[in-house]
């Protein structure tokens, strides 16, 4: 009954979705706006337990003194810190304060991630562009062309090069992009079937029977 009760609630919540978004009547679009209000009153509470459960995680770090327990201070220090300042008690909106949190930390903390992203992007770019099959060496190739069509030193060599690089980007790219979003929409509605259907128990946690 655990289980039953559960299934039949996404069952039948899953159908009415379904139906109500190739319906436009008045009472699927009421239907729709209290659904959305019952979603963030959920993610609501949903966020309170996340909050709840980062906070005990990383006390439990520090009772324990497990490696790298110090960082733990810094992240409930700087969610404390900012949660008060966010929220405005004792602090009024728009105060300097919030600003210099903003600017001088979340700026640069933001810049940094980013920054060493570029570098595992250009790891993993040597990684997939050598020339060891036809598709890899295609890939290089058109890498390569638009690489060397965006910046101005493509337009010296030669001037047609941007214009090739654009079309590599506008037809052949975006046709492979069109067939992943094809790809995933279909995966998409085929785990929503299973999820709905039942056949899929996962998101009921335990065992899938």
């Amino acid at each position: 009954m655990k289980r039953t009760i559960p299934l039949v609630i996404c069952l039948i919540f899953g159908i009415v979705m379904m139906v109500q978004f190739f319906i436009p009547h008045p009472v699927s679009v009421a239907l729709y706006n209290l659904s959305n209000d019952w979603v963030r009153n959920v993610s609501a509470f949903a966020l309170v337990l996340g909050v709840g459960s980062l906070v005990m995680y990383h006390i439990e770090k520090m009772r324990r003194r497990r490696q790298g327990w110090y960082y733990s201070i810094v992240a409930l220090v700087a969610a404390a810190v900012t949660t008060v300042v966010g929220l405005g008690w004792g602090v009024k909106q728009g105060s300097p304060l919030q600003n210099i949190i903003f600017s001088n930390l979340m700026v640069p903390l933001n810049a940094s991630m980013f920054a060493i992203l570029a570098f595992y992007m250009a790891s993993a770019a040597y990684r997939a562009f050598r020339a060891r099959t036809k598709e890899s060496a295609l890939l290089l190739i058109a890498a390569f062309i638009v690489m060397l069509g965006m910046v101005p030193i493509g337009n010296t060599i030669w001037h047609k090069l941007p214009e090739v690089a654009e079309w590599v980007l506008s037809v052949p790219n975006m046709a492979a992009k069109r067939a992943i979003l094809f790809g995933v929409a279909l995966g998409a509605i085929a785990t929503s079937l299973k999820i709905i259907l039942g056949i899929e128990r996962g998101w009921l946690g335990g065992s899938k029977s």
